[in-house]
């Protein structure tokens, strides 16, 4: 159930009544504020400067740390990067270290296998003899069904 005004003379005393209390509220802030807010009647030349000083560096103070945090950021790639590019120096210096090692034992066992060579006229006798020629094996013999 809602509460009506039953008379138009009801209604116009809340709305005064609502304008007054909005008025009160705005000289509450407006003399909250003003304790906040310093007097400029002594500002110098000096003083001015001072406080611009002081301003830009609150202004520019968030900017400036992120420009350390950058920095920092930046010079630990750096290192990173430098430190990866000599793992890989080292890991590539080992590798042709591997691949010379490799073509040297390589021509060794070439080396050794062109003895074996029957070009180069350093025979040794076969391991196992050749196989007999079929006309010198003797006849099959044929089994009675």
């Amino acid at each position: 159930m809602s509460a009506k005004p039953e008379k138009l003379g009801e209604v116009d005393k809340a709305a005064a009544a609502a304008a007054e209390f909005e008025g009160e509220i705005r000289e509450f802030v407006r003399k909250d504020l003003s304790a906040w807010r310093r007097p400029r009647t002594d500002i110098t030349g000096e003083t001015a400067v001072t406080n611009i000083d002081t301003l830009i560096q609150r202004v520019s103070h968030a900017s400036v740390e992120e420009i350390d945090r950058v920095i920092a950021e930046l010079t630990h790639l750096r290192n990173t990067l430098a430190a990866e590019g000599e793992r890989i120096r080292r890991e590539i210096t080992n590798y042709a270290g591997l691949s010379q090692s490799a073509m040297t034992s390589l021509k060794i066992m070439a080396d050794s296998l062109t003895q074996f060579s029957p070009l180069s006229g350093n025979n040794p006798a076969p391991a196992n003899p050749p196989a007999a020629a079929p006309e010198d094996l003797p006849p099959p013999q044929q089994s009675a069904v």
